[in-house]
């Protein structure tokens, strides 16, 4: 039996470790290794699980997907299907599904629906008819056709109150009542809402309404805009609102695109921000950070949607002959303050 510098050794010179290996390594059997990374949880303590899981990152182990397949009837392949991959949003989703996955010997076939759900039931039929192991998908057509494929399946953000399979989201509604309360307590009263057209609109909206009924004021719909998810999304929204009569003193953009978007509609119009408007957004990506002022905006945790969504997979692709309960996991949002919220400080007309 080779010993641990022996293996630490060869893995150092790039030679392509073994399960056996590992197994010596984390001074577990091949079967323990065998089961932490297909997710069989059953009769594995936490701290077993972890040093196997240490050993496959200081070994740099990739199991042999060929002949795992060949024995096991599985592709050890799974989608990941989102609506906008244009959206900064996702690639840290992305990054979380792909870094659990790969600790388990999966890889991740990502597709890009853009809203369209004829694409996403395309992809869906593919993802069927290639024998993928399973999927991850944030709807872009009915939560109903996502389920038709036969492969186990997980929601991202489902719109469904039904729970029809299991589910991982953020508390996007908690998350927008957040952002019109920080707004609320600046002393803004007229705020503008720049809805996007697509998935979770409806959960932003209720958000938006309830905070202020809330604070005892009810929604104008003349400071609704709809528009898609988009930089020229926010830019068209903003301009639609700041251009009325009497303009909000704030805008709320339903994502992080939509608030920068708002941003630079208000630039070209010669409004400061926040002097003159104060701008907040949802999701907390790059650009909120990169922007001037920096953009408020409510965090989401992306990463962890990512990793929750494929640990949940895992389960229902080992364990659903168990007849395993569906599941709706809710991770929770927090508030970032950047440069871009202030008191209303002077009121403007045109």
């Amino acid at each position: 039996m080779k010993s641990i510098s022996e293996i630490e050794s060869r893995a150092a010179s790039g030679a392509r470790a073994s399960a056996a290996d590992v197994a010596v390594w984390a001074g577990v059997s091949k079967a323990t290794v065998s089961r932490v990374l297909s997710g069989e949880p059953r009769y594995i303590r936490p701290a077993t699980r972890d040093r196997v899981l240490e050993a496959v990152r200081v070994l740099n182990y990739r199991p042999n997907l060929v002949a795992s397949s060949m024995r096991t009837g599985r592709t050890f392949m799974i989608a990941l299907v989102i609506p906008d991959i244009t959206n900064p949003f996702w690639p840290e989703v992305a990054r979380g599904v792909q870094d659990r996955a790969a600790i388990a010997g999966y890889h991740v076939v990502v597709a890009n629906a853009d809203w369209h759900a004829e694409r996403e039931a395309k992809f869906l039929a593919f993802a069927a008819d290639s024998r993928m192991d399973g999927l991850i998908v944030n709807p872009s057509g009915p939560v109903e056709a996502v389920l038709t494929t036969g492969r186990p399946v997980v929601l991202l953000g489902s719109r469904s109150d039904e729970l029809l399979c299991d589910v991982v989201t953020s508390d996007t509604y908690g998350g927008v009542r957040l952002a019109t309360r920080h707004l609320l307590e600046h002393g803004h009263r007229r705020i503008g809402f720049i809805r996007g057209r697509g998935g979770g609109a409806g959960a932003r909206q209720r958000g938006y309404a309830d905070e202020l009924d809330d604070w005892g004021l009810k929604v104008d719909e003349a400071y609704i805009a709809e528009v898609q998810y988009t930089l020229l999304g926010g830019q068209l929204g903003a301009r639609e609102l700041l251009t009325l009569g009497e303009p909000p003193t704030a805008l709320l953009g339903a994502n992080d695109l939509l608030a920068v978007g708002a941003i630079f509609a208000a630039r070209d119009l010669g409004i400061a921000v926040p002097d003159d408007l104060s701008v907040i957004g949802v999701d907390d990506t790059p650009m909120a950070a990169a922007t001037w002022p920096g953009l408020t905006t409510v965090a989401k945790p992306k990463y962890d949607i990512g990793r929750t969504a494929f640990e949940m997979l895992l389960e229902r692709m080992v364990n659903d002959e168990e007849g395993l309960p569906a599941q709706r996991v809710v991770l929770p949002v927090s508030l970032v303050e950047r440069g871009s919220v202030a008191h209303p400080r002077r009121t403007w007309t045109w």
